[in-house]
Protein backbone atom coordinates (compact mmCIF):
# COMPACT_ATOMS: atom_id res chain seq x y z
CA UNK A 1 0.00 0.00 0.00
CA UNK A 2 0.83 3.41 -0.57
CA UNK A 3 2.06 5.66 2.06
CA UNK A 4 -0.29 7.95 4.23
CA UNK A 5 0.70 12.03 5.04
CA UNK A 6 -1.82 14.10 6.89
CA UNK A 7 -4.03 16.53 5.47
CA UNK A 8 -1.34 19.58 6.21
CA UNK A 9 1.89 17.28 4.26
CA UNK A 10 -0.94 16.76 1.59
CA UNK A 11 -1.74 20.20 0.97
CA UNK A 12 2.32 21.11 1.00
CA UNK A 13 2.63 18.18 -1.33
CA UNK A 14 -0.25 19.25 -4.14
CA UNK A 15 -0.56 23.33 -3.02
CA UNK A 16 -4.17 23.25 -2.63
CA UNK A 17 -5.49 24.57 0.77
CA UNK A 18 -6.67 22.47 3.35
CA UNK A 19 -9.62 24.51 3.01
CA UNK A 20 -10.14 23.27 -0.70
CA UNK A 21 -8.83 19.84 -0.28
CA UNK A 22 -11.43 20.02 2.95
CA UNK A 23 -14.04 21.23 0.08
CA UNK A 24 -13.14 18.64 -2.45
CA UNK A 25 -14.10 16.09 -0.08
CA UNK A 26 -17.33 17.24 0.58
CA UNK A 27 -18.20 17.89 -2.42
CA UNK A 28 -17.22 14.28 -3.59
CA UNK A 29 -14.34 15.44 -5.52
CA UNK A 30 -11.21 13.83 -3.85
CA UNK A 31 -12.05 11.50 -0.72
CA UNK A 32 -9.07 10.68 2.07
CA UNK A 33 -7.63 7.80 1.88
CA UNK A 34 -8.37 7.09 5.63
CA UNK A 35 -10.58 9.44 8.31
CA UNK A 36 -9.49 8.44 11.97
CA UNK A 37 -12.42 7.70 13.54
CA UNK A 38 -12.18 9.06 16.79
CA UNK A 39 -10.50 12.62 15.76
CA UNK A 40 -12.18 12.96 12.57
CA UNK A 41 -8.17 13.63 11.05
CA UNK A 42 -8.02 13.29 7.57
CA UNK A 43 -4.76 11.45 5.37
CA UNK A 44 -4.46 11.20 2.18
CA UNK A 45 -2.02 8.08 -0.43
CA UNK A 46 0.80 9.81 -1.87
CA UNK A 47 -0.73 8.56 -4.71
CA UNK A 48 -3.61 11.44 -4.96
CA UNK A 49 -1.14 13.60 -5.65
CA UNK A 50 -1.79 13.60 -9.61
CA UNK A 51 -5.29 13.66 -9.18
CA UNK A 52 -5.28 16.54 -6.41
CA UNK A 53 -3.26 17.99 -8.94
CA UNK A 54 -5.32 17.69 -11.79
CA UNK A 55 -8.65 18.89 -10.06
CA UNK A 56 -6.17 22.10 -9.04
CA UNK A 57 -5.52 22.65 -12.96
CA UNK A 58 -9.17 22.30 -13.75
CA UNK A 59 -11.04 24.96 -11.49
CA UNK A 60 -7.79 27.07 -12.66
CA UNK A 61 -9.68 26.72 -15.68
CA UNK A 62 -13.14 27.83 -13.84
CA UNK A 63 -14.45 24.27 -14.68
CA UNK A 64 -17.32 23.74 -13.00
CA UNK A 65 -17.44 21.40 -10.08
CA UNK A 66 -19.64 18.89 -11.40
CA UNK A 67 -17.29 18.78 -14.98
CA UNK A 68 -14.51 18.41 -12.91
CA UNK A 69 -16.38 15.68 -11.60
CA UNK A 70 -16.71 13.82 -14.58
CA UNK A 71 -13.49 14.08 -15.71
CA UNK A 72 -11.52 12.68 -12.47
CA UNK A 73 -14.33 9.66 -12.41
CA UNK A 74 -14.06 9.42 -16.36
CA UNK A 75 -13.78 5.40 -17.12
CA UNK A 76 -11.09 5.54 -19.50
CA UNK A 77 -8.57 8.36 -21.06
CA UNK A 78 -10.35 8.74 -23.89
CA UNK A 79 -13.65 10.05 -21.88
CA UNK A 80 -11.12 12.13 -19.94
CA UNK A 81 -9.64 13.89 -22.98
CA UNK A 82 -12.41 14.31 -24.38
CA UNK A 83 -14.29 15.71 -21.13
CA UNK A 84 -11.02 18.32 -21.83
CA UNK A 85 -11.53 18.92 -25.49
CA UNK A 86 -14.66 20.04 -24.58
CA UNK A 87 -14.33 22.71 -21.96
CA UNK A 88 -11.26 24.19 -23.87
CA UNK A 89 -13.97 25.06 -26.74
CA UNK A 90 -15.95 26.41 -24.11
CA UNK A 91 -13.17 28.37 -22.92
CA UNK A 92 -11.75 29.44 -26.92
CA UNK A 93 -15.43 30.12 -27.79
CA UNK A 94 -15.97 32.60 -24.39
CA UNK A 95 -12.67 34.16 -25.09
CA UNK A 96 -13.83 34.79 -28.53
CA UNK A 97 -16.83 36.49 -27.18
CA UNK A 98 -14.74 38.51 -24.70
CA UNK A 99 -12.64 39.78 -27.18
CA UNK A 100 -15.33 41.08 -29.14
CA UNK A 101 -16.77 42.88 -26.34
CA UNK A 102 -13.93 44.40 -25.67
CA UNK A 103 -13.17 45.34 -29.02
CA UNK A 104 -17.16 46.76 -29.23
CA UNK A 105 -16.45 48.68 -25.60
CA UNK A 106 -13.46 50.57 -27.52
CA UNK A 107 -15.70 51.67 -30.18
CA UNK A 108 -18.12 52.69 -27.45
CA UNK A 109 -15.50 55.55 -26.74
CA UNK A 110 -16.02 57.24 -30.03
CA UNK A 111 -18.97 58.88 -30.91
CA UNK A 112 -21.53 57.09 -33.37
CA UNK A 113 -20.84 56.26 -36.91
CA UNK A 114 -22.08 58.07 -39.62
CA UNK A 115 -24.05 56.36 -41.28
CA UNK A 116 -25.32 56.86 -44.96
CA UNK A 117 -29.22 56.61 -44.74
CA UNK A 118 -31.23 55.84 -48.10
CA UNK A 119 -34.73 56.21 -48.17
CA UNK A 120 -36.75 53.35 -49.71
CA UNK A 121 -40.17 52.20 -51.05
CA UNK A 122 -40.26 47.90 -50.01
CA UNK A 123 -42.91 46.91 -52.32
CA UNK A 124 -45.24 43.90 -50.81
CA UNK A 125 -43.22 41.11 -51.46
CA UNK A 126 -44.08 36.89 -51.38
CA UNK A 127 -41.90 35.25 -48.91
CA UNK A 128 -41.16 31.93 -47.54
CA UNK A 129 -41.10 32.76 -43.29
CA UNK A 130 -41.16 30.76 -40.09
CA UNK A 131 -42.01 32.01 -36.96
CA UNK A 132 -39.89 31.65 -33.26
CA UNK A 133 -39.95 33.27 -30.35
CA UNK A 134 -35.98 34.06 -29.14
CA UNK A 135 -33.75 36.18 -26.97
CA UNK A 136 -30.34 37.78 -27.64
CA UNK A 137 -28.40 34.71 -26.39
CA UNK A 138 -30.88 32.10 -28.23
CA UNK A 139 -31.00 34.44 -31.68
CA UNK A 140 -28.02 33.02 -33.23
CA UNK A 141 -28.86 29.25 -32.87
CA UNK A 142 -32.72 30.03 -34.14
CA UNK A 143 -31.20 31.59 -36.87
CA UNK A 144 -28.76 28.58 -37.47
CA UNK A 145 -31.68 26.40 -37.59
CA UNK A 146 -34.31 28.51 -39.72
CA UNK A 147 -32.60 29.74 -42.62
CA UNK A 148 -30.65 26.41 -43.97
CA UNK A 149 -34.68 24.19 -43.63
CA UNK A 150 -35.93 27.61 -45.61
CA UNK A 151 -33.72 27.05 -48.21
CA UNK A 152 -33.70 23.13 -47.73
CA UNK A 153 -37.04 23.81 -48.98
CA UNK A 154 -36.98 26.12 -51.98
CA UNK A 155 -34.58 23.58 -53.27
CA UNK A 156 -36.92 20.49 -51.92
CA UNK A 157 -39.89 22.46 -54.70
CA UNK A 158 -37.21 23.60 -56.92
CA UNK A 159 -37.33 27.09 -56.30
CA UNK A 160 -34.89 29.99 -55.82
CA UNK A 161 -35.09 32.76 -53.32
CA UNK A 162 -35.57 36.29 -55.64
CA UNK A 163 -33.25 38.34 -52.89
CA UNK A 164 -31.37 38.09 -49.69
CA UNK A 165 -32.87 36.39 -46.45
CA UNK A 166 -34.01 38.45 -43.74
CA UNK A 167 -36.22 38.83 -40.68
CA UNK A 168 -39.00 41.00 -38.88
CA UNK A 169 -38.50 41.91 -35.12
CA UNK A 170 -41.55 42.12 -33.11
CA UNK A 171 -41.50 45.45 -30.65
CA UNK A 172 -41.40 42.83 -27.94
CA UNK A 173 -38.16 41.28 -28.64
CA UNK A 174 -36.26 45.04 -28.51
CA UNK A 175 -38.54 45.82 -25.42
CA UNK A 176 -38.57 42.64 -23.65
CA UNK A 177 -35.14 40.67 -24.28
CA UNK A 178 -37.38 38.20 -25.83
CA UNK A 179 -40.04 38.50 -28.92
CA UNK A 180 -41.19 36.72 -31.84
CA UNK A 181 -38.90 36.75 -35.16
CA UNK A 182 -39.86 35.88 -38.37
CA UNK A 183 -36.78 35.07 -40.47
CA UNK A 184 -38.09 34.91 -44.17
CA UNK A 185 -36.78 34.34 -47.55
CA UNK A 186 -38.26 36.10 -50.96
CA UNK A 187 -40.03 34.08 -53.58
CA UNK A 188 -41.60 34.77 -56.53
CA UNK A 189 -45.15 34.31 -55.83
CA UNK A 190 -47.35 32.45 -52.98
CA UNK A 191 -47.79 29.38 -54.65
CA UNK A 192 -44.16 29.41 -55.51
CA UNK A 193 -43.30 26.70 -52.79
CA UNK A 194 -44.88 24.17 -50.16
CA UNK A 195 -44.11 25.17 -46.79
CA UNK A 196 -42.65 22.74 -44.48
CA UNK A 197 -44.55 22.05 -41.18
CA UNK A 198 -43.10 24.39 -39.02
CA UNK A 199 -42.95 27.19 -41.91
CA UNK A 200 -45.46 30.04 -43.89
CA UNK A 201 -46.14 31.36 -47.30
CA UNK A 202 -46.97 35.03 -47.03
CA UNK A 203 -47.06 38.62 -48.24
CA UNK A 204 -44.54 40.98 -46.16
CA UNK A 205 -46.49 44.81 -46.38
CA UNK A 206 -45.50 47.25 -48.98
CA UNK A 207 -42.97 49.72 -46.25
CA UNK A 208 -41.82 53.03 -46.59
CA UNK A 209 -38.48 52.64 -44.87
CA UNK A 210 -34.93 54.48 -44.18
CA UNK A 211 -32.13 51.90 -44.20
CA UNK A 212 -28.87 51.69 -43.07
CA UNK A 213 -26.38 49.98 -43.95
CA UNK A 214 -24.46 47.93 -41.31
CA UNK A 215 -21.04 45.94 -42.46
CA UNK A 216 -19.19 43.59 -40.37
CA UNK A 217 -19.92 41.28 -37.60
CA UNK A 218 -23.05 42.01 -35.76
CA UNK A 219 -21.06 42.59 -32.66
CA UNK A 220 -21.50 46.60 -32.99
CA UNK A 221 -24.50 46.41 -34.32
CA UNK A 222 -26.23 48.47 -31.60
CA UNK A 223 -24.26 51.19 -32.98
CA UNK A 224 -25.80 51.28 -36.43
CA UNK A 225 -28.93 50.50 -35.10
CA UNK A 226 -28.39 54.16 -32.73
CA UNK A 227 -27.41 55.81 -35.92
CA UNK A 228 -30.25 55.04 -37.99
CA UNK A 229 -32.23 55.88 -35.72
CA UNK A 230 -31.14 59.34 -34.75
CA UNK A 231 -31.71 59.74 -38.40
CA UNK A 232 -35.34 59.01 -38.41
CA UNK A 233 -36.39 61.08 -35.07
CA UNK A 234 -34.60 64.18 -36.54
CA UNK A 235 -35.71 63.67 -40.23
CA UNK A 236 -38.52 61.61 -40.94
CA UNK A 237 -40.39 59.82 -37.82
CA UNK A 238 -41.02 56.52 -37.08
CA UNK A 239 -44.06 54.96 -38.23
CA UNK A 240 -44.09 52.26 -35.45
CA UNK A 241 -44.16 49.30 -37.33
CA UNK A 242 -41.02 46.60 -36.97
CA UNK A 243 -38.31 46.56 -38.37
CA UNK A 244 -36.73 44.77 -41.39
CA UNK A 245 -33.79 43.66 -41.36
CA UNK A 246 -31.81 41.93 -44.68
CA UNK A 247 -28.94 39.88 -44.60
CA UNK A 248 -27.45 40.96 -48.03
CA UNK A 249 -24.59 39.34 -47.57
CA UNK A 250 -24.45 36.65 -44.36
CA UNK A 251 -23.21 33.30 -42.85
CA UNK A 252 -24.99 31.36 -45.63
CA UNK A 253 -22.54 33.32 -47.92
CA UNK A 254 -19.50 33.97 -45.92
CA UNK A 255 -17.26 32.14 -43.16
CA UNK A 256 -15.67 35.96 -42.73
CA UNK A 257 -18.12 37.99 -40.19
CA UNK A 258 -16.35 41.20 -41.93
CA UNK A 259 -17.41 40.66 -44.76
CA UNK A 260 -21.31 40.86 -43.82
CA UNK A 261 -23.56 42.94 -45.00
CA UNK A 262 -26.55 43.61 -43.21
CA UNK A 263 -29.90 46.56 -44.56
CA UNK A 264 -31.92 47.40 -41.51
CA UNK A 265 -34.95 48.92 -42.80
CA UNK A 266 -36.68 51.53 -40.07
CA UNK A 267 -40.55 51.87 -41.31
CA UNK A 268 -40.96 55.64 -41.17
CA UNK A 269 -43.88 57.97 -42.35
CA UNK A 270 -47.27 57.14 -40.62
CA UNK A 271 -48.41 53.52 -39.51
Amino acid sequence: MPPTVTIGDFSRLTLLSVKALRHYHEVGLLAPAEIDPSSGYRRYDVDQVETAQLIRRLRDLDMPVPDVRSVVLAPDPETRAELLRQHLDRMEASLTRTRAVVASLRLALDPLPDVVVEHRHLPAQPVLATRFTAGEDTIADAFGRAFPALHATLEAGGALPVGPGGAVWSHEWFEDDEGEVVAFVPIVATDAVTPATDQEVLVLDALDVAVGIHAGAFTDFDRTYGALGRHVAEHCGSSGRPIRELYVIGPERTDDPEQYRTEICWPIGPA
